[in-house]
């Protein structure tokens, strides 16, 4: 059968984009190294129509499909498993940018889109996609909305979900959804365009999107700041949604570790402050013409304040766009500096904000008291409650050893916490393969119920990304 499929596929695509045997490792290895795979064969559309034409042929012979942007993901949802059964389709050919509308700020892209090049196209038009996270320049529109990504503004414009006026899908079946429509209002029946956002890839192939756009802001300062505390981050949060509203479009934290790793293998990177147990990382912008001066004055003022209610020890505020990227740029570095260290136990978790001092007090102590000398790597997005509550190996113990040997123990501690304290196992990376198993102890019974009725009805063969979220 594997010969005349891969006849039929490369009927459709193209001999040259039809990939069997070989080094495949681009496709099969996922971005962390922790999942590799073995594909029947990697497959390459350039339209729509070759997207639809791929999956009536691997439905017609019962053959699974795994749906891949960027392979920039962290839970190994877009890498194909081990039995070499399933065809990997590979998105990337699929890159236009179908059309701006900015009467309407929408704009419609292909899936294979990355993302920095959407940012890009938006910025053309003078208008902003506000969707920004470290792998941007990798990532893919379709893997964004497959796994409803966050990133770093999600506090003033919301999850990729937000920012999503529809979607063009191909079905498990083969055929052609266009909910291209590019409609803020639309209120006719069951909003398909959100059951597949967040997806994963398990009930159809996300082809093309119409996005929302925003006009730029007319002015942007940031700051970083020192707290002695995770409470005392909360609390210049709070002062900082009390001065700025809306225009509080970034608000970042990031424990000691999590820099000193950045430091160590990033050295060349400007440290404005001196060390403190949270930096947090701030974002004002205003969409005032002229507005510069005044949002300076407003931050200098929120800046003041924080000092005199004890909350900030020091603070840095950039004085020019390129000081204002350096500082982004320790943040999005972290990510990086982890892996640079080596494997590490990631938890992508959600609170209500509130909670956040409690958990992080906690859990902090068991950890430490259960796994002594293991290093704590704390950072993330706390104005919308997303922390990445990592772990890394003490020092001198191998990163790899210390991953096979605690990793189940470590996530026990981690995810009763967040259970303890009403959060979210997921905040932004998705379930994939690593938390399948671990997702029906922290997913209520009947919540499962019905994404397994869902998956049941719209992939009825099991043929979508099979194993990944249930």
């Amino acid at each position: 059968m594997s010969a005349e499929l891969l006849g039929s596929l490369r009927a459709i695509v193209g001999a040259d984009h039809v990939l069997h045997g070989g080094d495949l490792a681009r496709w099969e290895l996922d971005w962390r190294k922790r999942f590799r795979g073995r594909a029947l064969a990697v497959v390459r559309p350039a339209s729509t129509e070759q997207v639809a034409a791929v999956v009536r042929c691997c439905a017609e012979r019962r053959v699974p499909l795994v749906p891949q942007g960027g392979n920039t993901g962290l839970v190994g949802g877009g890498v194909p498993d081990a039995s070499g059964t399933q065809v990997l389709l590979a998105m990337g050919r699929m890159h236009r940018v179908r059309g701006i509308d900015a009467a309407n700020l929408s704009m419609t892209v292909e899936a294979g889109c990355v993302l920095q090049a959407v940012q890009e196209a938006a910025a053309s038009a003078c208008l902003l996609f506000p969707l920004s996270l470290a792998a941007e320049g990798s990532c893919t529109i379709g893997g964004n909305l497959a796994t409803n990504a966050g990133g770093t503004q999600v506090l003033r414009y919301g999850n990729a979900r937000e920012l999503c006026l529809g979607l063009e899908v191909v079905t498990p079946a083969g055929e052609v959804w266009d909910g291209l429509a590019a409609l803020r209002k639309d209120n006719t029946g069951y909003d398909l365009r959100d059951l597949y956002i967040g997806s994963e890839g398990t009930l159809g192939v996300i082809t093309a999107a119409t996005l929302k756009l925003h006009p730029r802001p007319a002015a942007q300062w940031t700051a970083l700041a020192a707290c002695d505390s995770m409470s005392r981050c909360v609390d210049l949060l709070q002062l900082a949604r009390s001065r700025f509203g809306a225009g509080l479009t970034g608000f970042e934290v990031m424990n000691t570790l999590s820099l000193a790793l950045v430091a160590r293998h990033f050295p060349a990177l400007p440290r404005p402050l001196a060390p403190s147990p949270w930096t947090v990382l701030i974002e004002f912008s205003a969409s005032d013409a002229g507005a510069e001066a005044a949002c300076r004055e407003r931050f200098e003022s929120l800046l003041q304040a924080a000092f005199e209610a004890g909350a900030i020890t020091d603070a840095a505020l950039a004085e020019s766009l390129a000081q204002a990227k350096q500082l982004w740029h320790l943040r999005e570095s972290i990510p990086l500096a982890q892996a640079e260290e080596g494997l590490n136990i990631k938890h992508d978790i959600a609170l209500p904000v509130s909670a956040i001092p409690s958990f992080v007090d906690a859990t902090d102590a068991q950890i430490l008291r259960r796994f002594p000398g293991a290093r704590l790597v704390d950072f993330g997005h706390l104005g919308d409650g997303n922390l990445h509550y990592n772990v890394q190996a003490p020092e001198g113990v191998a990163a790899a050893d210390f991953l096979e040997r605690e990793e189940k123990a470590v996530n026990r501690v981690v995810y009763d916490a967040v259970a303890a304290h009403g959060g979210s196992i997921s905040a932004e990376h998705g379930i994939g393969a690593l938390k399948r198993d671990t997702l029906p102890h922290y997913k209520p019974a009947v919540a499962l119920g019905l994404m397994r009725a869902i998956k049941a009805a719209l992939d009825p063969l099991d043929l979508m990304n099979p194993g990944r979220v249930l």
